[in-house]
């Protein structure tokens, strides 16, 4: 599948799966993986029914170039960001926002959360996964759930 159609501006999105499918997701898990050099990616899904098995493939992609992952399961966008923030992680949302059930996408950003977008990375990552970026033959990185909820939370309450 071409991955070239699903990269917008400022994210990836695509119908699921006749756009953006596992295949794509793994891609882009092994390119992100090598753009950013991190030794982990922290990673969340919406409540999508095509997420679990987008995670899985981005995983198997990160994963396969001796990065790991911290899963931190069912989250918003802003509780990701909030982790890769707080753990100095890049981190990936697979979320489309505010569009159909049918779409999925993903959106990505450097340690601290600072965000991947065309003039930030993302052209950068969409020509690694059009290529299709080898395992590095290296051990597989290592997968760890992370529950940052409560954490999340206390954040969000110290505003008021």
């Amino acid at each position: 599948m071409a991955v070239d159609r699903i990269f917008k501006a400022y994210d990836v999105r695509g119908v699921y799966p006749d756009e953006f499918d596992e295949d794509a997701a793994r891609r882009i898990g092994s390119a992100f993986a090598e753009f950013t050099g991190a030794p982990s990616i922290v990673l969340g899904r919406d409540a999508r029914p095509s997420s679990p098995s987008l995670v899985e493939a981005f995983t198997d992609g990160v994963t396969s170039r001796g990065t790991g992952v911290v899963d931190i399961g069912l989250a918003t966008t802003d509780m990701l960001y909030f982790a890769s923030g707080r753990l100095d992680r890049p981190g990936a949302m697979f979320t489309a926002s505010h569009n159909p059930a049918r779409y999925n996408g993903l959106k990505l950003c450097r340690e601290g959360a600072a965000p991947v977008g065309e003039d930030s990375g993302l052209l950068e990552v969409r020509a690694l996964a059009e290529r299709d970026p080898k395992p590095a033959g290296t051990a597989r990185g290592k997968i760890e759930s992370l529950n940052i909820l409560d954490e999340y939370v206390d954040h969000v309450v110290s505003f008021v």
